[in-house]
């Protein structure tokens, strides 16, 4: 595990699948009612559920809550992240 300054950080909290608080944010690379692509300290975090939207953000701090009903988290290496979100990879899913 890393010590340090430079350890990696991110906490991710949930009530009921309904409100999520997800600390360690570095950039939303895409959103929509189903599905958040989440740039994180710890990689890339895909958020998948129903009625999905962002009721906070602050990238300054590095925090989002997402609202809606919640079905999955998965984390992602780098590079299955952007070949699932590029314009072909939404065609032809």
């Amino acid at each position: 595990m890393e010590q340090g300054k430079n350890a990696k950080r991110q906490e991710i909290r949930m009530l009921n699948r309904k409100i999520m608080d997800i600390t360690g944010v570095s950039n939303v690379e895409s959103f929509d009612n189903e599905e958040f692509l989440l740039e994180t300290e710890c990689g890339f975090l895909t958020v998948r559920g129903q009625n999905l939207h962002m009721k906070n953000l602050s990238l300054e701090q590095g925090m989002v809550t997402i609202e809606g009903l919640i079905h999955s988290l998965v984390y992602l290496d780098g590079n299955t992240a952007m070949k699932s979100k590029g314009l072909f990879g939404k065609l032809f899913k």
